[in-house]
């Protein structure tokens, strides 16, 4: 039965002493890691921890991420990826909708974790950076089922708290395959910049996943740096850069690139959000690396399209489904959308049918028929297509805000202005921004005789919440537009030089 932990076996005794993980002075081996994933393994059984159990994992990129996640696969758990830099308020939720009975951290986040695991009744354990977990080597891998899930990614819309997506180990594990083999063409000779989050769906599959099932080296940067990541490239001799845009344009933009030895790169990849067209041919020009756009959402393991390598590249374009998933656009009704006989068509929601779409939503039924209601995954981006079936991303269905790289979600941060004593209305909407894509705006309207400045309700939400997720930017209106209904309107909210 499929397990995506036996990938990691099956490359450790074809490459034992292959270089899999690097940390600037730090090399971890194929055989060391699937060592230390086999020793976290032996400790999580330790602790009681059994097929099916959920264990949360909450580390920036160091060495131990994929020794943990691995032991924890390869023990039969089911990893709850989730961000370090979350307040003990979003921790909370996240176990106790899990019902995660394990977080792993590290150190630094220990107060926060030890803080949201007491209402839930998990235990917190802090990893070792290099080794993650020690225990007694548990050397087998336990099998599971084809619609076993792996992975509980959590994500989330304009209503509601965040919602888990199950992704199955065959969903992971076939995206891994096509990825890294149609998309990639990864060998074990490549080496992987590792500086997107492994937390995050992109990193994960993308990055590590990939990396681990063909055996090349990952080169990991714990937090995004333009000029760590242009020194890294050059000492490591990167041959596989994935990033964000705001990653690509920072690279760009950075007094060190002049300086930057980036020949050893044959292939750059983005996603995340839309990359600029004037980004992209400007990083193309200065460091001679193509750079491919794809596209792909937690719920479907993530990656859905891409510009295949092998066809026509179009700039601008998230390209053609990967192999193996279908891809169309469907109107309000669920009609599907006609591709144009020229130009670009009609706009619709992004639909997407395939191995890759996840198993549900975690413990939420309803919430899963809403978004697979025919057995296509209803992605909340719209697009348009052009005769060449090509997908173009035109504006997303939900007012979800994606800061560089990171969905911050409008809900969520509104609910914490509205817990200040001064605030009666409160709207979080994307602000364009040259470096970050979007950054996070709100406007408020204060309670009669109540007033606040925006310094300190920018400091009262700092405070609540994870720190890529806080309003840079907060401006003072006497009402909101509304709707017939009272309705706050969103898409009317601008900042105050853009009215």
């Amino acid at each position: 039965m499929p397990n995506l932990a036996q990938n990691l076996v099956t490359t450790a005794a074809r490459l034992p002493g292959g270089p899999a993980i690097r940390l600037d002075d730090l090399l971890v081996t194929y055989a060391d890691l699937d060592r230390r994933s086999a020793s976290v393994a032996g400790a999580l059984r330790e602790r009681g921890v059994q097929p099916g159990d959920r264990v949360g994992l909450m580390l920036p990129n160091l060495p131990s991420f994929p020794a943990l996640y691995y032991g924890i696969l390869r023990a039969g758990g089911v990893v709850v990826p989730m961000n370090p830099l979350l307040k003990s308020r979003e921790i909370e939720y996240y176990l106790a909708d899990s019902g995660a009975r394990l977080l792993i951290v590290y150190a630094d986040a220990e107060g926060e974790a030890k803080e949201g695991a007491q209402a839930s009744g998990a235990d917190v354990v802090a990893a070792h950076p290099v080794e993650g977990l020690v225990g007694e080597p548990f050397e087998e891998v336990v099998d599971r089922a084809d619609t076993d899930t792996a992975v509980i990614l959590y994500t989330s819309g304009t209503t509601g708290r965040p919602k888990g997506a199950e992704l199955t180990h065959v969903n992971l594990m076939r995206n891994a395959e096509v990825t890294a083999t149609t998309l990639f063409g990864l060998t074990d000779a490549d080496v992987v910049m590792g500086c997107l989050p492994l937390f995050h769906s992109f990193g994960q599959s993308c990055g590590m996943n990939t990396s681990v099932l063909v055996g090349a080296c990952l080169t990991l940067i714990p937090r995004f740096d333009p000029a760590k990541a242009l020194q890294v490239i050059g000492r490591d001799r990167v041959t596989l850069f994935e990033g964000v845009p705001t990653m690509y344009a920072a690279m760009l933009h950075h007094p060190d690139r002049a300086s930057a030895d980036l020949s050893s790169l044959r292939l750059c990849v983005a996603g995340g959000s839309a990359l600029p067209v004037e980004v992209l041919h400007a990083f193309e020009s200065a460091f001679g690396a193509i750079i491919l756009e794809g596209y792909g959402l937690s719920e479907t393991s993530p990656v859905a399209s891409f510009n295949h390598p092998d066809r026509e590249r179009k700039p601008g374009s998230i390209g053609t489904a990967i192999a193996g998933v279908e891809m169309k656009l469907v109107d309000a009704e669920g009609r599907d959308v006609p591709l144009p006989t020229e130009g670009q068509g009609d706009v619709g929601e992004i639909a997407i049918r395939g191995h890759n779409i996840m198993k549900g939503y975690w413990r939420n039924e309803a919430a899963t028929a809403e978004a697979i209601p025919d057995g296509w995954f209803r992605s909340g981006d719209l697009a348009r297509q052009d005769a060449d079936g090509y997908f173009y991303i035109v504006d997303r269905k939900k007012d979800l805000i994606i800061r560089g790289g990171l969905n911050v979600y409008p809900r969520e941060v509104e609910e914490v202005l509205y817990e200040h004593p001064a605030v009666a209305e409160a709207a979080v909407v994307g602000i364009p921004h040259e470096l970050m894509g979007e950054e996070v705006g709100a406007a408020v309207a204060f309670k009669p005789g109540t007033q606040a400045s925006p310094e300190e309700l920018i400091a009262f939400v700092k405070e609540r919440i994870a720190p890529y997720k806080y309003p840079r930017r907060v401006w003072v209106v006497e009402t909101l537009p509304k709707t017939s209904t009272g309705k706050i309107l969103r898409r009317e909210v601008h900042p105050p030089e853009a009215s």
